[in-house]
């Protein structure tokens, strides 16, 4: 649930999901706030928990001189939330915004804390994977983080899961996708007879054989809280299966693309029938063949290497927001032209919310009197005016927002060397050109330079040089970061009007007091998979023969 009523009172704790018997490849997320069994605190919302995302060393408070700030525009959050500054660019002193010059070891330090890295195990001196292997890695703006990372290998096929997890008014929907949808996934995968396996198990007490193998870093959080909550519904769910897929052969796999489709919308329903007691962006890689359903913003991105060995950006998901013209033709059409002006305003929802897909925010998707029974559950009665300010404005033809994924389908070529997986919190900073740039150069050591830009600064010609000398200088240690996700988040942060990262401007954005770094910033989680080329290459060969 995205309002912020509904959402600060849910819980945030989910169970963990660390057994259970399935396969399934890579995949990215994003999502809102988890729907919990409803209580008074859902209503009146309790007081966000402060945490720092990391330690900082003692550092010297710095009067520092004017520093361009660019204050982010409000992207998920509710328009009355988030009131935008007008200017583009401001020009603000140390008198507003209390900036801190931190040691580049302490730069480092930050955006170090959350970085992991995976490869894939080699067989008899080989990599005989398509998947070599990833590396990710978190930056928050929100306290406690909004986003949510997970990755996991699937222990039948091999294959990978890798999820990004963007979190809007609040951390717990995306937990709970978090430590869920692969599930939801992997047995939507499942043959009959596997599933008749399972439910075998569970009746007769015996332990379940584990699925998947979780990539954890040890700042990754998974609760146990839920976990029974978790594994009832997940086994409602297969149950269902089971009937569903009776009169198929014992053996057959289910179509991938029906099984994506069948587990997001799945477990968006479990957790609104949650609730009554946002939105993903997920990639399943299989047997070289991509399958990217997405619901949301977060985005991938697939960095091709051309011939003269420059990279160029392949989409692999459409943004679902007002900029998507199909998208917005989809809202439109799904509800009569009465609403046509109402249904999507100021490029919001109802006026209210950014993205168009989401899992939760089930006040864009309960009847009105279903909100209103939820509203009077709780032991805290809330009077009839009072329970109309959670209820969206024009609210006539509910569902308004839907957690069903587009789906998209890339078989993996040799030229394919890497996935960028990441929040919009990596996009708003970045072009996903100079992402894959970035990327490119960082994994093959391999810099290419581009003409110098200036924008529309006027500068001399002492000052080019100055700016050629410093590009020049960062070239030795543009590589320090042993992980590519860090790498590239150092660039999305730091990065100044010339294209160059700027320590003292990266100082200032990893320092901003926490009541503020959200204006300029948002959180930003990145995970970046490098595929085997020769694998790849060889198994096509094959494929053709």
């Amino acid at each position: 649930c995205n309002n912020d009523k509904f959402n600060r009172g849910m819980k945030t704790s989910c169970p963990t999901t660390t057994t259970l018997p399935t396969c399934i490849p890579p995949l990215i997320s994003s999502s809102a706030p988890s729907a919990m069994p409803v209580t008074s605190q859902l209503l009146r919302g309790l007081p966000r928990t402060k945490v720092l995302a990391s330690g900082l060393l003692p550092c010297q408070q710095h009067q520092s001189h004017l520093l361009p700030v660019t204050p982010r525009p409000a992207s998920r959050r509710p328009s009355h939330v988030w009131q935008s500054p007008q200017h583009s660019r401001s020009y603000q002193t140390a008198s507003v915004l209390r900036s801190y010059i931190l040691t580049p070891p302490q730069v480092n330090s930050i955006l170090k804390a959350n970085e992991y890295s995976f490869k894939v195990p080699e067989f008899d001196g080989k990599n005989v994977s398509s998947v070599m292997g990833f590396e990710s890695n978190q930056l928050p703006a929100n306290a406690p983080i909004e986003d949510r990372r997970s990755a996991a290998t699937c222990l039948q096929t091999r294959g990978m899961l890798l999820g990004v997890f963007d979190g809007h008014a609040g951390c717990a929907c995306a937990q709970a996708l978090s430590e869920r949808l692969f599930y939801y996934i992997a047995v939507s995968l499942l043959p009959h007879d596997t599933l008749c396996e399972l439910e075998a198990a569970v009746e007769s007490g015996r332990a379940l054989s584990p699925i998947l193998q979780w990539h954890k870093h040890p700042n990754d959080y998974f609760s146990r809280e839920a976990q029974t909550l978790y594994f009832n519904s997940l086994r409602t769910y297969w149950q269902e299966l089971i009937d569903l897929t009776s009169n198929t052969g014992p053996s057959v796999v289910p179509d991938t693309r029906e099984a994506l489709l069948s587990a997001f919308k799945r477990l968006d329903n479990d957790i609104s029938l949650e609730a009554q007691a946002k939105h993903p962006n997920s990639i399943n890689y299989f047997k070289n063949v991509l399958f990217i359903a997405n619901a949301g913003d977060a985005r991938a991105v697939l960095g091709v290497q051309e011939e003269d060995g420059s990279f160029s950006a392949h989409t692999l998901s459409n943004d679902h927001n007002a900029q998507n013209e199909d998208e917005v033709a989809r809202i439109r059409g799904e509800h009569p032209p009465s609403e046509r002006k109402t249904v999507i305003r100021q490029d919001r929802l109802l006026g209210l919310l950014m993205p168009f897909r989401a899992f939760g925010d089930v006040k864009f998707k309960w009847s009105i009197e279903l909100q209103k029974r939820v509203l009077e559950s709780g032991p805290d009665q809330l009077h009839e005016n009072e329970q109309t300010k959670f209820i969206p404005p024009n609210y006539h033809t509910p569902p308004y927002l839907t957690a069903e994924p587009e789906i998209t389908y890339h078989k993996l070529r040799p030229q394919d060397r890497f996935l960028v997986i990441g929040s919009d919190g990596l996009w708003e900073t970045l072009h996903r050109q100079e992402v894959v740039r970035i990327v490119g150069e960082y994994l093959t050591g391999v810099h290419q330079r581009q003409p110098l830009k200036v924008g529309g600064y006027r500068v001399t010609l002492g000052q080019m040089q100055g700016l050629l000398e410093e590009r020049k200088a960062r070239m030795s240690s543009a590589f320090e970061d042993q992980n590519v996700s860090t790498h590239l988040m150092r660039h999305a942060v730091g990065n100044n009007e010339f294209g160059t990262v700027d320590h003292e401007r990266l100082s200032k954005m990893l320092s901003l007091p926490e009541e503020l770094a959200r204006m300029y910033r948002d959180d930003i989680t990145i995970i970046v998979a490098q595929f085997n080329p020769h694998v790849i290459g060889a198994q096509r060969q094959e494929g053709q023969s």
